[in-house]
């Protein structure tokens, strides 16, 4: 068995939004708490070993972004190459799932390999991706590209849980899409558990709140379970949000110029 390696993550905010909590909490007046402003981050991770760079996700396009009223901070190729990720390489992309804001800069690296589930591939090349309910996450050109992408060779498709890397584990897990997956870390402070939008906002998990885009309600209750037990076990010392704006407060801020936009964990203390 390879040696497992130590991997530092960075995790790079490149989108805004604010909303209400009643739009991003499905059901929310179930809940009988008031409604109230909230903000929306978006963010893509890179994990680095000091040899190789992989990128988990790579956040919306621009179109993607104005179409639907995001507010972009930083061009995201931009972002992409401050964070050590040159547009135009092939480094290898961990896709946790096929949304607009997760898969909308993957024609900046057309020739990387694309790690992804095959239930979620599966799902947005079928029968069910037109539905509205689950079209308006996705933008059609994105999802060719994933398609031309796979006929080329180019996308590896995992079925439950698969070894990207020594230190770096790919685990599907359900719920907000129908192969939504999790990215386990290792580093030199424990394991990291990039949630991706397993878990959109911390409260979602810690308080069993369920985000408004969801595939199966079940399955996404289950997966808040996973993450508190894995958490509560020791297995995972660190929990990375997809979206909650406390995200990087929680972790270690990079300086120079990605300040106040990045922040990383994991790294050698």
């Amino acid at each position: 068995m390879a040696e497992a390696r130590h991997w530092t993550v960075t995790i790079v905010k490149y989108g805004t939004r604010q909303t209400t909590r009643s739009d991003v909490y499905l059901n929310y007046g179930l809940y009988h708490e008031p409604d109230g402003p909230i903000g929306m981050d978006y963010f893509f991770w890179v994990l680095s070993d000091g040899e190789e760079r992989l990128l988990v996700d790579c956040g919306f396009s621009r179109h993607g972004g104005e179409s639907r009223g995001r507010t972009l901070l930083i061009d995201p190729a931009e972002a992409l190459r401050l964070a050590g990720v040159e547009p135009g390489t092939a480094p290898t992309v961990i896709v946790t799932h096929g949304h607009y804001d997760h898969i909308g800069n993957l024609p900046l690296f057309p020739d990387a390999n694309i790690v992804m589930s095959r239930k979620e591939f599966d799902f947005w090349t079928g029968p069910h991706a037109d539905k509205p309910l689950f079209a308006h996450s996705v933008e059609d050109s994105e999802i060719s590209h994933l398609r031309d992408a796979a006929a080329r060779g180019r996308v590896e498709l995992i079925d439950g849980e698969r070894e990207i890397r020594p230190g770096v584990r790919m685990r599907e897990i359900g719920g907000h899409t129908p192969g939504q997956s999790i990215v386990f870390v290792d580093t030199a402070d424990g394991t990291v558990l990039l949630a991706s939008d397993a878990v959109h906002y911390y409260e979602e998990y810690e308080r069993d709140i369920v985000f408004t885009s969801v595939a199966d309600l079940v399955e996404m209750y289950d997966s808040f379970a996973v993450i508190r037990r894995l958490e509560a076990s020791g297995e995972i010392r660190h929990v990375v949000s997809g979206h909650d704006p406390a995200t990087l407060s929680r972790f270690t801020p990079v300086t120079g110029p990605l300040t106040e936009l990045a922040a990383t964990v994991g790294g050698k203390r």
